[in-house]
């Protein structure tokens, strides 16, 4: 038998907003620090944007770029920061829980893997170093 399935078309978004006024978005919400994940969640939810790229022709991180607004550190090695900080909590409070303490271990290890990358890419400086006691202080639950 035959499926009467629909043929599938593009995004269903109406896009009133010009590529001018995408882009001034995008600014405003990476000044006021949302991450790049977020701005284009934010700019579908609110905006009615499909996309981006779509409409303006430069992906979010080109146009923060381009106007010169940068955050601190990248988002994958935050949220990996953001975690360890939770389990260095956790051990402290529990200093017996070893299947935590092997975590700890890995997700540290992966916290340098991408340090010594974001260092080849020139996005974090030669000198910058993880230490437990600073990134509690960098990221405040």
């Amino acid at each position: 038998m035959e499926s009467e399935q629909k043929a599938r078309t593009g995004s269903a978004y109406i896009n009133e907003l010009s590529a001018g006024e995408v882009e001034s978005l995008v600014v405003k919400l990476g000044k006021e620090g949302v991450p790049l994940s977020k701005i284009g969640l934010l700019l579908r939810d609110q905006y009615a944007v499909s996309g981006i790229k779509k409409v303006t022709g430069k992906s979010a991180k080109q146009i923060l770029d381009a106007h010169g607004v940068k955050p601190g550190l990248p988002e994958d090695l935050t949220r990996v920061i953001i975690r360890s900080v939770k389990l260095y909590n956790h051990i402290t409070r529990n200093p017996r829980d070893l299947g935590i303490r092997r975590s700890m271990e890995v997700i540290e290890a992966r916290i340098n893997k991408l340090a010594s990358y974001y260092k080849r890419k020139g996005i974090l400086p030669a000198d910058w170093r993880y230490d437990r006691e600073r990134a509690a202080l960098l990221v405040r639950e």
